[in-house]
């Protein structure tokens, strides 16, 4: 029995250090120097579960989307958010990206933030609206008419990021993220992010490459938010991302497709699983 036990510790520790290498989210992990049981995430998506569904949350991500320049999506957002907090009040159980977003930034406070798929600025101005010190990095093609919606660009986005009161600073890389991301990372030394969200190319093949290209570089402790779990329009999604993220036994996952879009979000336990 000790045998055994010495055996887990030991690759428990092995883990910690890996996990030293590419760094942790301090407020969100846990390492003793007298010997390592657990891996070092410290809290897991049930903690910032019942942050992101609780009425406050829904209604802070209201008024948050509400001070933003809107679109005919965001409006009709907005409605759907008013219409069922008015037939449940409190009793409403709901979350999509702007919840999952919000209540997590509000718990776990990032100082970085990466994003795929930036669009309007919407879902960064819900980290923001949280920590407005954080660094944050967006990748975009700002393709016009996107979805049959305006997409004005970075500066637009700037300018909407300031109505909410950034305070950190932001970085926009354009061009296609399979190639940008990649590029991006090799130069720099090893950058790693508290908090990342993939909400890009929604085929099959490029989500993956997103999601593949991004999870080396999320600190453990850190979350990664993933977009449209069970949207209609692309059905490949759900299982991508039950694929990559949900069955790596190197998160923990929630993901809520109940109403809406859906969406998943993960805590990064380690930087390589113990299996």
């Amino acid at each position: 029995m000790r045998s055994i036990l010495k055996k887990i510790r030991g690759r428990l520790r092995k883990q910690t250090t890996n996990a030293a290498v590419l760094a942790c989210v301090e407020q969100n992990t846990f390492t003793s120097p007298a010997g390592q049981w657990y891996l070092p995430a410290l809290a897991g998506p049930g903690t910032f579960w019942n942050e992101i569904t609780r009425p406050v949350t829904i209604r802070g991500a209201l008024e948050i989307m509400q001070r933003l320049a809107n679109d005919s999506y965001t409006k009709y957002v907005i409605d759907f958010y008013n219409a069922g907090l008015a037939r449940f009040g409190d009793q409403w159980v709901y979350a999509d990206i702007n919840t999952v977003l919000f209540g997590i930034s509000r718990i776990l406070q990032p100082q970085s933030y990466l994003e795929i798929g930036v669009r309007r600025g919407r879902s960064m101005a819900m980290v923001v609206s949280q920590a407005p010190t954080c660094s944050v990095v967006g990748f975009d093609l700002w393709i016009k008419d996107y979805a049959g919606m305006e997409n004005p660009g970075e500066e637009f986005v700037r300018l909407e990021l300031n109505k909410i009161g950034h305070k950190g600073n932001a970085e926009f890389v354009s061009g296609d993220s399979k190639v940008t991301v990649p590029l991006y990372f090799q130069a720099r030394s090893n950058p790693a992010f508290d908090l990342i969200t993939v909400d890009g190319d929604h085929s099959e093949k490029g989500a993956r490459l997103d999601l593949e290209n991004v999870i080396p570089h999320l600190k453990v402790g850190g979350v990664l938010v993933f977009d449209d779990t069970c949207n209609q329009s692309h059905r490949g999604l759900t299982q991508l991302w039950t694929e990559v993220v949900v069955n790596n036994p190197s998160f923990a996952s929630h993901t809520f497709n109940e109403v809406g879009f859906g969406v998943g979000f993960a805590v990064k336990k380690a930087n390589d699983s113990l299996a």
